[in-house]
C-alpha cells in the first residue's frame, strides 16, 4: 500500500525532508521476562522472541511475565554500584536501571564518562508497586528475628518509596543528569505519551538528548486477590459493571490470546524498556547509529463520565491516529499498526472499530499485530516496547506475528498476522497504538528507512 502524500481534502502534503531537530531513536535497552533465569536485555533477544511469537509468560502453569535474574544482571552491568544501594532498591528500580544501562550501551553513550549529563530523564510508571512492596516488607518484618542489617535495608527502602526517589530520580542520579527529570503515570499509554513529549522537547530546541523509560512491576498476590474477589462478586450476583461490556479479568491459569477467537483474558508481566532519543544534529555530530524516528504523537480521551468506562467505538483512538499523522503523511502510506491488543475481546473490538474508521473498506489490508503475549501486559513499558519492535520490523522488512494468536477473531477488521512466523513487508511508516480503561488513547507515528 503506497500513497501520493495527498491530504484528506485533496491538498498536497509537503515532501518530508530530514531536519536537524528530528527526534531520532539511537538506543534501545530492555529488562523483560526471559525463558530461563536471565532477563531479556538486548534488541536482538527481543527480536528473536517477537519474530517467532514466543511467549515467556508461563511457568509451571502460572501465567505471569516474571523477570528473573535482575540482581545478577544489575551486578554485571553496574559493578561499581555500592552494595548498600543494591540492598535498598526494590525490583522496579533494578529493572529501570538495567534497561537504562543497556540503552546507553546500545546508543554508544558512556554514562560513566558523563556523556549523558545533559540528558533529560523521563520515566513512565503505571502503578505504585515499589511503594507498596516497601510498606508491606516493613509491616511484615518480625522485630524479634530481623537482623540489624536487614532492618536498615528495609528502612532505607521505606524512605526511598516514601519520597520522590522512585525510578526516575534514581536513573537521573546514575547519569549525573543536569536536565529535566519527571515521571508521568497514565497507565498503558504512559511511555508513548512521554515519547511524544520528548519529541516536542527536541523539536523546540529545549533538548538534544532525552532518555525515556517505561517500567512497572505487578504484585502477583494483589492481582490474585483481586481476581478472587471478582469471582466471589460474580458468584453472588452482585452488579459491579460500569458499562455494558466490561473488560475481562486478568488471569493466571491460562494464556492471553490477542485478536484470537479464544481470547478472554490477559496476563500481567513485569519489566522495563528504555529508549534514547536525540536530535538529528546531536546524533550526526557524534556519528550515532539510528534505529528510526518519532515523527508524531497524539493523546486523546474518550470524553467518558467514568474513570473506568470503555470507549468501545474506538473513536478516540482513531482521532489520536489522525492527529499523530499531522501534515506528515497519509493513511495510504501506513500498511502496519503495532496494536495494543492484550487478549480481551472487548479491546479487540475497540481496535477493530478504530481501524475500520480510519481505513474504511481497505482495513482488511492493514496488518495489525501485538507482541504483548511475549512478555505479558506490562503497563508503562508498552509504548516503548511497541516503538522499539516496530522500528526493528521496518529495518528487517518483516512484521512480527501476534503472539498466541492462532485463529483470528471474526471481530477483527484487519489482518492480525496469526501464527509464529514473520510476514514480509517493505515499509518505512507505521502507527503504534496504546489505549486503556478510562478512555485514554495514544497513537505514535514512527519512521524508518529514509529517516535514518
Amino acid at each position: 500500500m503506497s500513497g501520493d502524500d495527498r491530504g484528506p481534502a485533496g491538498g498536497q502534503y509537503g515532501a518530508w525532508a530530514p531536519g536537524p531537530r528530528d527526534a531520532l531513536v539511537t538506543g534501545m535497552g530492555f529488562c523483560l521476562p526471559g525463558a530461563g533465569g536471565e532477563p531479556v536485555r538486548r534488541a536482538d533477544e527481543v527480536w528473536a522472541t517477537a519474530a517467532t511469537g514466543t511467549s515467556h509468560v508461563e511457568r509451571n502453569g502460572f501465567h505471569h511475565g516474571t523477570v528473573r535474574g535482575a540482581r545478577e544482571a544489575f551486578a554485571e552491568l553496574l559493578p561499581e554500584m555500592p552494595a548498600r544501594y543494591l540492598r535498598s532498591y526494590a525490583d522496579v528500580h533494578l529493572y529501570g536501571l538495567i534497561s537504562l544501562a543497556e540503552a546507553c550501551a546500545d546508543a554508544g553513550l558512556d554514562h560513566r564518562a558523563g556523556e549523558l549529563r545533559g540528558a533529560d530523564v523521563l520515566t513512565a510508571r503505571a502503578g505504585v508497586d515499589s511503594n507498596y512492596d516497601s510498606y508491606r516488607a516493613w509491616h511484615d518484618a518480625d522485630p524479634a528475628t530481623i537482623s540489624p542489617a536487614d532492618a536498615k535495608s528495609l528502612f532505607v527502602q521505606l524512605l526511598v518509596a516514601g519520597t520522590s526517589s522512585d525510578v526516575g530520580p534514581v536513573q537521573a542520579a546514575l547519569l549525573g543528569s543536569t536536565g529535566a527529570n519527571y515521571t508521568v503515570s497514565c497507565g498503558c499509554a504512559s511511555s508513548s505519551v512521554l515519547l511524544g513529549i520528548a519529541r516536542m522537547m527536541i523539536a523546540s530546541g529545549q533538548s538534544d538528548l532525552v532518555v525515556v523509560t517505561g517500567v512497572d512491576r505487578f504484585d502477583t498476590e494483589r492481582v490474585l486477590h483481586g481476581h478472587r474477589l471478582r469471582e466471589v462478586v460474580e458468584r453472588e450476583g452482585v452488579t459491579v459493571r460500569h458499562n455494558d461490556d466490561p473488560p475481562a479479568a486478568p488471569r493466571h491459569d491460562r494464556p492471553m490470546r490477542p485478536y484470537d477467537m479464544a481470547g478472554d483474558c490477559m496476563n500481567y508481566g513485569d519489566g522495563s524498556v528504555t529508549l534514547v532519543l536525540e536530535s538529528r544534529a546531536h546524533a550526526s555530530a557524534r556519528g550515532a547509529r539510528v534505529h528510526g524516528a518519532i515523527l508524531g504523537q497524539a493523546t486523546t480521551r474518550g470524553g467518558l463520565n467514568s474513570a473506568v468506562a470503555i470507549d468501545t467505538g474506538g473513536t478516540g483512538l482513531a482521532e489520536a491516529a489522525r492527529r499523530a499523522l499531522g501534515g506528515h503523511t497519509t493513511l495510504e502510506r501506513i500498511p502496519y499498526v503495532n496494536g495494543g491488543g492484550e487478549g480481551d475481546a472487548l479491546f479487540t473490538r475497540i481496535e477493530s472499530n478504530a481501524v475500520r474508521a480510519l481505513w474504511g473498506e481497505k482495513s482488511d489490508q492493514v496488518l495489525v499485530s501485538s507482541q504483548e503475549a511475549c512478555f505479558g501486559h506490562s503497563g508503562a513499558p508498552l509504548g516503548n516496547l511497541g516503538t522499539a519492535l516496530t522500528l526493528m520490523m521496518m529495518r528487517e522488512g518483516e512484521v512480527c506475528p501476534t503472539a498466541n494468536c492462532e485463529t483470528p477473531s471474526p471481530v477483527c477488521t484487519f489482518d492480525p498476522v496469526p501464527g509464529t512466523k514473520t510476514r514480509a513487508l517493505d515499509f518505512d511508516r507505521a502507527l503504534s497504538f496504546n489505549y486503556q480503561v478510562g478512555g485514554v488513547n495514544s497513537a505514535l507515528l514512527l519512521g524508518g528507512g529514509d529517516v535514518c
